[in-house]
């Protein structure tokens, strides 16, 4: 197809999100060329009307200039083409990559058809988008300096850092970025050196949900991080790992520990989800989801502006760029741009689940498909030898049939359940919940069901009077 046969053929379908019909030059023009250079470029054919009759307009030299002396108003410049076709001028305006772009009027986008210009509210959420204004950046005027910093939380920093305090608090936290000149706290220093943060930022925490099943119908346990960013991160980890298989491999008398998902993996994520998630979206907070064959990590905001989907996994863009310092310094990032790449290399190693990677305008989601097989822990001796391999209370001859077996899968809140149990076989699911660390009456009724199921665990005796007998190969 030739130029003058596509031209003509979008002159037919009419006008839409990248096309732009006018009867002749006008003020409006540069609107339409800002709207589709902050869009997804288009062209606008002068010389027909917005019906779509074609009338042609004057092609000279002296219609050219004005155009092109238009097209340098536009900030930042872009490279624009003009062409002549018959009696038609063609501007082709690609989507630009230094977005956001303004002309003399403002700011403009493409809504449908038509160029729309942005409002107060809708500038700055566009700069957002794009990743011109930083969240972390910004100053937090909620944060009061004297009475929110944790002295504490910065010492436990920086001793991680490696980093010596020879220079006073102030001039440090300057240093960065997590105070302004004038003395007030930035977010990133809310979120990594203030008490009570979700008093300041209470779209800050890290939910973690355990749920029955593969649907969202009962919670058997939840969890809301609250505190700064590190301690976050580290105990949605643990609650992860609490709540998911880890097996142990016995190798003669050596036991070696494997994850469902792999700690590298997991940590990655979790470190992903906090780092780049979009904080300026108050709505939502960074989610991770238990089930039965899958767990969940999404966070708020789809790939950073300025990173396009094909080169996804293999470009980085920080959109919270101290916030990602801060957390390099600390090894919790152990190189910028390979966190993909690690978390797929190893799930690949680990061979126990699979990870899959979405992404949309509101959300950013990695999902790990767990082995039905592991999760349910089918196999008789599997978890006999689990609850053998970790009980302190173990006898020689359960420690023989331990080495005895290969493999076997509980969560650590399972080995957890069986180790209270041998010590108290006549507690009750509340005296259990009461004792052991984050988990319900409901998690424990849902773990003790299941346990008895894979034949690790038999009740004796009625409900009430009754006790628990935790057995192993022998019984």
């Amino acid at each position: 197809m030739t130029l003058n046969e596509e031209i003509y053929n979008l002159i037919q379908a009419g006008e839409g999100f990248h096309l732009e019909l006018k009867e002749a030059f006008d003020k409006s023009f540069m609107e339409e060329v800002c709207a589709f250079a902050n869009s997804g470029g288009g062209k606008i054919i002068i010389g027909v009307s917005d019906s779509g009759i074609i009338k042609g307009c004057n092609t000279d030299n002296r219609s050219r200039s004005l155009i092109q002396d238009s097209l340098r108003s536009l900030q930042p410049n872009l490279d624009i083409s003009i062409d002549i076709i018959d009696s038609l001028i063609v501007v082709m305006v690609p989507e630009g990559n230094d977005k956001p772009y303004a002309c003399s009027k403002g700011f403009y986008v493409r809504n449908g058809a038509n160029s729309q210009k942005l409002n107060r509210n809708e500038i700055v959420e566009f700069f957002q988008k794009e990743g011109r204004i930083h969240f972390d950046e910004l100053r937090n005027d909620k944060a009061n300096f004297k009475t929110d910093f944790d002295e504490k939380a910065l010492i436990e920093f920086l001793g991680m850092a490696g980093i010596s305090k020879t220079i006073d608090m102030s001039t440090l936290l300057k240093n960065l970025g997590c105070l302004t000149d004038e003395g007030k706290l930035t977010n990133a220093g809310v979120l990594f050196f203030t008490k009570d943060i979700d008093f300041i930022l209470n779209n800050a925490i890290i939910v973690c949900v355990l749920f029955k099943g593969t649907e969202k119908v009962h919670i058997l346990d939840k969890k809301d991080f609250s505190g700064n960013i590190l301690e976050n991160i580290n105990n949605a980890v643990a609650f992860v790992q609490r709540h998911t298989n880890l097996e142990y491999v016995i190798k003669t008398l050596r036991r070696e520990n494997v994850p469902e998902i792999p700690e590298v993996a997991l940590r990655e994520t979790i470190i992903n989800a906090v780092c780049h998630r979009d904080y300026f979206d108050k709505r939502a907070n960074v989610l991770i989801e238990i089930f039965d064959d899958r767990v969940i990590i999404s966070n708020p905001g789809g790939l950073p502006g300025g990173l396009k989907p094909q080169d996804f996994g293999k470009k980085s863009v920080a959109r919270n760029q101290i916030i990602a310092s801060l957390l390099l310094r600390v090894n919790f990032i152990e190189k910028v741009g390979t966190g993909i790449s690690r978390i797929r290399q190893a799930v690949s190693e680990n061979g126990k689940s699979s990870v899959v990677f979405s992404y949309d305008d509101a959300f950013f989601t990695v999902t790990y498909t767990r082995n039905n097989e592991t999760t349910q822990s089918t196999t008789q001796s599997t978890t006999q030898s689990t609850t053998q391999s970790t009980t302190q209370s173990t006898t020689q001859s359960t420690t023989q049939s331990t080495t005895q077996s290969t493999t076997q899968t509980l969560t650590e809140k399972q080995i957890e359940i069986l180790q209270y149990l041998i010590k108290n076989p006549y507690a009750s699911r509340q005296e259990m919940a009461e004792n052991i660390a984050d988990i319900t009456t409901d998690g424990i009724k849902y773990n003790l069901k299941r346990l008895q199921d894979i034949g690790v665990l038999k009740r004796i005796g009625p409900d009430f009077g009754g006790h628990w007998l935790v057995q192993n190969n022998n019984d």
